[in-house]
């Protein structure tokens, strides 16, 4: 089932690259959300991706966003990984239960065991203002999060 645009975003709460829990209902009243799903961590995509958020990551803090990325990939992946591509935000780990918040986003893919390509944009009130979902080799625009975050 699709999540519709203003409806209640799910809420979650996932172990970051670091071990440390990160609830998505602590930003409200406090931050809009962008929840990017990827596939797998250390794939070009994937890498690239990321790579471009954060190098543009003023756009998102001037729109008062806090960028969580999720994938299904277990935590000590996620840490080497962050910490070889210098990402400045969570990498969120949907490894066990195995893609539970990516199968309530819609966005799990049973086949391959991994997210896809899926992006939220959640306002301060938890509702869900945007989104955009890719397939497995479809990177996602920067320009379109640009839009997203001035509709804001």
């Amino acid at each position: 089932m699709a999540l519709e645009i203003g409806q209640a975003a799910p809420g979650f709460a996932l172990k970051s690259e670091h071990g440390e829990m990160v609830e998505l209902e602590s930003f409200r009243g406090e931050q809009n959300v962008a929840v990017v799903f990827y596939p797998f961590a250390f794939s070009g995509i994937c890498t690239g991706e990321l790579c471009e958020i954060r190098d543009n990551l003023a756009a998102f803090d001037e729109g008062g966003v806090q960028v969580l990325a999720v994938s299904c990939d277990p935590m000590f992946a996620l840490r080497t990984w962050a910490e070889a591509e210098k990402y400045p935000f969570p990498l969120l780990s949907d490894f066990w239960p195995h893609g539970e918040v990516a199968r309530q986003y819609g966005v799990f893919n049973e086949t391959t065991g991994s997210a896809v390509r899926g992006t939220f944009l959640i306002d301060k009130d938890g509702v869900l203002r945007w989104s955009i979902v890719n397939g497995m080799g479809e990177a996602r625009s920067l320009a379109g999060y640009r839009e997203a975050i001035a509709a804001l």
